[in-house]
């Protein structure tokens, strides 16, 4: 039985309910968070019980080795979270470069950055939470002690992680085969997949309010593999790591205010394409028009080229944020869209491997969450024992000395996951976010366009084909875009491959709280998840 085989067209309905919803990329995480705001937690509480599944459930997209960052409405303002981690301090520009690397590597230690995504958790729940954590994260620890059928797009990405770890050979790699695949091989979909050595972490974890990962049995169990194979991970840079509240950026787009965590995410990003496409009225155009894809795709490349340029740890340098997110600014980048398709010049964007989830409760509370390994499983690099795949994020620092996100120790690298939020007027409209790489502001700017300018619902908004540009002239064009589009962009100067492989476009969800108070949402076809309310 192939399942992932559906050779019928096929298509989701939006989920709408009353009390709270959960929207996940895989069904037992979107289980877990609706089993806490059922037993009366906030929408956090939830969103905690979801992220901490989903390491478990889909371990090929994101780790408790991982980062995280989040918007929270609290029903009368956001709240930002930046659980992004730093550099270890024995990592430098001077190191990395005498090794002889000329841009930062993707595996191994040189690119794993102190994890965030435990201290995430607990600063969430601190400020936010009802329930008692260990609660919250029982059902993740019931999964990975118990075992879960392993859902069929999770699934081929483990295949894939499989084939790519079995030809490295860097001794810090070697327990990633004992840990996630067995004899070599990646679980088929509904192949019954456990981790006893997670559970155990979880446990941990939830008994000390994360605090055993940074200072205790589990952040000793890190160090000592580091010194072991070669890593610069300290107990002092653990020790040191804090995650950051922060006041989210937005950008008001036809009356609605969107909303982004500020660098060293990208979401800037999304904001400056907004801002340059609100001077076209693309409610005018059909979405599946050759004038509208042209617009965007040109808007998206002016925000890239600042992106690249100036997003960096604000810690570490100045991000002229504000500037760059003026109308006036906007405008003059507007003025040079022409007719044609223009080289830009962002630099090549990788892929990426991250989930993105969203919560409402009945409370008013509306949460916007993203967490990520980078990469699938990040730096491949897992701790013994601890089912503990530690991030790649480091990947994303420049190695020139003069550029803003150049690697420094303590420094945090431009971080590509990015959760959004929609306001109008000071009240909710709800969260949204598509994970993956570089198309995530992408992603975000389409959903905003798909609702605001062609009126699509949540679902329908998901399910639309996607764009993305990734580098000079160069665009893909996902399976289903028509091909007037593709002849229209190729005669305009772009140069269009169309892929089949809807992953390469990002995962979304989304929910809206409508006018009666009611709630909608849709989860990405292209993931596992759903959307699921009461």
């Amino acid at each position: 039985m192939k399942l992932l085989d559906l050779p019928y067209s096929s298509r989701r309905m939006p989920t709408v309910a009353r009390n709270g919803m959960v929207a996940t990329s895989q069904p037992l995480a979107a289980l877990a968070g609706l089993a806490m705001l059922e037993a009366g937690g906030t929408a956090v509480d939830a969103a905690i019980a979801a992220a901490a599944m989903l390491p478990v459930v889909e371990p090929t997209s994101n780790g408790i080795g991982g980062d995280a960052f989040a918007l929270v409405w609290d029903g009368a303002r956001m709240h930002g979270l930046n659980g992004s981690g730093r550099a270890p301090a024995a990592l430098n520009l001077e190191l990395v470069r005498g090794i002889g690397h000329a841009t930062m590597p993707t595996h191994g230690w040189l690119p794993v950055t102190v994890p965030g995504v435990p201290r995430a958790w607990h600063d969430l729940h601190a400020r936010f939470g009802r329930l008692d954590f260990e609660r919250i994260l029982s059902p993740a620890i019931s999964a990975a002690e118990d075992g879960y059928a392993v859902t069929p797009i999770v699934a081929q990405y483990w295949a894939y992680a499989a084939r790519n770890f079995a030809a490295l050979t860097d001794p810090a790699l070697a327990e990633w085969r004992n840990t996630f695949a067995h004899n070599g091989h990646a679980p088929a979909a509904g192949d019954v997949w456990r981790s006893r050595r997670m559970a155990r972490t979880l446990r941990r974890i939830a008994q000390s309010n994360s605090a055993d990962f940074y200072t205790g049995e589990l952040a000793e169990r890190m160090v000592q593999f580091a010194q072991r194979t070669g890593g610069y991970l300290t107990a002092a840079d653990l020790e040191r790591h804090t995650s950051t509240w922060v006041d989210p950026i937005s950008t008001n787009y036809r009356g609605y205010d969107v909303w982004e965590i500020p660098p060293n995410g990208q979401g800037l990003t999304a904001l400056l394409a907004l801002n340059i496409l609100e001077g076209f009225d693309l409610s005018k155009s059909d979405r599946e028009s050759v004038q509208a894809y042209h617009l965007q795709i040109e808007a998206m490349k002016l925000a890239f080229a600042d992106a690249q340029r100036y997003i960096a740890d604000p810690e570490h340098v100045h991000v002229p944020t504000a500037a760059l997110l003026s109308k006036e600014y906007a405008a003059r980048r507007r003025a040079l869209i022409g007719e044609t398709a223009q080289l830009r010049e962002p630099g090549q964007l990788p892929a990426g491997g991250t989930v993105y989830l969203c919560v409402a409760d009945g409370d008013g509370m509306m949460v916007s969450y993203i967490q990520s390994n980078y990469m699938g499983f990040g730096s491949g690099v897992v701790v013994p024992e601890t089912g503990i795949a530690l991030q790649n994020r480091g990947a994303g620092f420049a190695l020139d000395p003069a550029h803003p996100n150049v690697l420094a120790p303590g420094k945090r690298p431009y971080h590509t996951i990015i959760p959004s939020f929609l306001t109008r007027d000071g009240a909710a409209i709800g969260p949204f976010g598509v994970m993956g790489g570089y198309m995530q502001p992408q992603g975000h700017a389409q959903m905003v366009l798909n609702t605001l300018d062609w009126k699509l619902n949540p679902q329908a908004s998901l399910d639309a084909p996607r764009w993305q540009f990734t580098d000079g002239l160069n665009v893909m064009l996902e399976y289903g875009v028509s091909r007037h589009i593709i002849e229209g962009l190729q005669a305009l100067g772009h140069r269009v491959s169309v892929q089949a492989e809807g992953g390469a476009f990002g995962r979304g969800q989304i929910i809206w709280r409508m006018p009666s108070g009611s709630l909608v949402g849709g989860s990405d076809m292209r993931a596992d998840g759903l959307a699921i309310g009461f």
